[in-house]
């Protein structure tokens, strides 16, 4: 299980160099290839012998899965989209009127209360291709302008509840759906930490929880192109090259909580049920604007810093780039796929602004590993449907504002 200060060993703060003297890498929120290349070519040249370094315990010398691909790969986004008909809308707009009906608040959205009879067969097997399959899917055609922002946002909870019917909480105040809008204009750079309420890049990095959804209420004038990469790709190709940055990835990382308490320990990388997991957001090792790292937290160390870029250029490489549409629900794999977004450029009606949502399918759901066990308790399991938050306008989440208490 995650650890907190008070309870790491003498052999794991050695593990991290806690030595009076440790620095912290030179290394940024953005990756810089020169630095990487110089870091990893002055690793090999102080060490020869880490690409011999035996792969840890459980873990596989190579992944042989349909979610191992490169973005080359695919040659017909028909591959991946669904673009719903006439009668999918239809049966939508249906689904929508019956939940009015209800009376309820959106956190009772359900596929029982928001019911599909023939478009929820279609959107299981995307769920399934996203479990098992490729690992990502999207679905097109929402007629978002024909709808209010509520309505919006409860057609985007039905369907996505027949994709994974379990929400997670993203916030401590109960919210489970996010706005990922650049608010820089409203909100001083101070007390922004996160790039998703900017119009900067976002590096390579998962989420938390199972399947990570967008949908776009409207894209921006220029870029802001999403990207995704498989993480089982990567993995393949440093367990070849580099088994020393996997082992480095399945060892205990310092992650800053950004003033919540201590850092916890724990490692990005797990082998849990014959797969491969990964669970890391960079800016928990770098700091983000308003949210610099924690004086506090222990620097990572010029390994760490090495295996953070090699993930990041690697997915780089491998990755495949989404055309995403105004009225496109995309919904990846977090536990096998990295997702990355270009900087963007708004203007006037053409303002990038996408609506999130974790979820969770029982039914088809990885095995989760013992150290991640407490936190997808919290996401999936620690609010009722009527403590649901669902922001109708867009809002820096408690834990992403600068100088919060809260990761």
């Amino acid at each position: 299980m995650s650890t907190t200060i008070s309870q790491v060993t003498d052999a794991l703060a050695k593990k991290l160099s806690l030595s009076a003297d440790a620095k912290q890498p030179d290394i940024e929120y953005h990756p810089d290839r020169v630095k990487w290349e110089a870091r990893t070519a002055r690793r090999l040249k102080e060490d020869p012998s880490l690409p011999k370094t035996a792969l840890p315990e459980g873990f596989p010398a190579q992944l042989d899965s349909p979610l191992v691909w490169e973005g080359k790969d695919w040659k017909d986004e028909k591959e991946w989209v669904y673009e719903l008909t006439g009668e999918d809308v239809k049966e939508v707009d249906d689904a929508l009127k019956h939940f009015h009906t209800l009376d309820r608040p959106i956190g009772f959205v359900s596929p029982s209360t928001f019911p599909l009879p023939k478009l929820s067969s279609t959107l299981h097997r995307l769920s399934t291709d996203i479990h098992t399959g490729r690992g990502f899917s999207v679905l097109r055609g929402v007629p978002v302008d024909s709808y209010s922002r509520e309505d919006n946002i409860i057609i985007y909870a039905g369907l996505s509840s027949h994709i994974g019917s379990l929400r997670g909480r993203q916030d401590v105040n109960g919210g489970v759906l996010a706005h990922i809008k650049d608010l820089s204009s409203k909100h001083d750079l101070g007390e922004i930490g996160a790039p998703a309420y900017t119009t900067d890049k976002q590096v390579f990095h998962t989420d938390a929880g199972d399947i990570i959804s967008l949908f776009a209420l409207a894209v921006a004038k220029e870029g802001g192109t999403s990207k995704i990469s498989s993480s089982w790709q990567v993995y393949n190709y440093l367990a070849k090259n580099r088994p020393d940055l996997i082992k480095t990835l399945a060892e205990p990382w310092p992650c800053d909580n950004f003033g919540k308490g201590d850092y916890t320990v724990h490692p990005l990388l797990f082998s849990h049920d014959n797969k491969i997991i990964i669970q890391y957001a960079r800016r928990l090792f770098t700091g983000f604007l308003g949210l610099p790292r924690s004086a506090t937290t222990p620097p990572i160390t010029e390994a760490q810093a090495e295996a953070l870029d090699t993930i990041h250029f690697l997915a780089e490489k491998y990755a495949l780039s989404l055309d995403f549409r105004k009225g496109d629900i995309q919904y990846i794999n977090n536990l096998s796929i990295f997702h990355a977004r270009d900087g963007f450029r708004d203007e006037g009606v053409n303002t990038r602004h996408l609506l999130r949502l974790w979820l969770r399918n029982e039914d088809l759901a990885w095995k989760i590993p013992a150290d991640l066990e407490p936190k997808w308790k919290e996401l999936y399991y620690s609010i009722k449907p009527d403590e649901e938050r669902f922001a109708l306008e867009p809002e820096i989440r408690i834990a992403s504002k600068g100088g919060a208490k809260y990761y």
